[in-house]
């Protein structure tokens, strides 16, 4: 880009006005380092290589302790995920985006606990289905 190009080129103009010229996000926010990135990375492995083991080789014979297992390490890699990637935590804005996440869980949970329930009663509450071949 030449000296004149850059003239009438302003960082208002592209949204840069927030942070230092030399491009370093200091925002106050925690951006991760590379030890936190590789170690997020090997726990994903780990996880994911786990699931892939127990159920590849068949180790445990009970298929419903094997997708229980699968759904905690699930959970245990979403958090993985949570904390080492998206770098949600008490502190990162002020601990407003983990009260975010708690509230959507509670939301989800909420409705889908709801949604279970009533369809179960449903199914239970129904009236009897009469037989309409038997009928004059």
């Amino acid at each position: 880009m030449s000296a004149d190009a850059h003239a009438g080129h302003s960082h208002d103009s592209h949204g840069h006005d927030n942070h230092a010229h030399g491009h370093g996000h200091d925002d106050g926010r925690d951006h991760g380092s590379y030890k936190s990135y590789l170690t997020g990375f090997i726990l994903s492995v780990i996880l994911t290589v786990i699931p892939f083991y127990l159920v590849m080789a068949g180790v445990i014979e009970n298929k419903n302790w094997t997708i229980a297992i699968i759904v905690a390490l699930a959970v245990v890699q979403i958090v993985v995920h949570m904390v080492y990637f998206l770098h949600m935590n008490t502190t990162s804005d002020g601990g407003w985006t983990l009260m975010a996440l708690i509230f959507t869980l509670i939301v989800v949970v909420i409705a889908l606990a709801g949604s279970l329930w009533v369809m179960y009663h449903l199914n239970v509450n129904m009236m009897p289905v009469h037989d309409m071949r038997n009928m004059p």
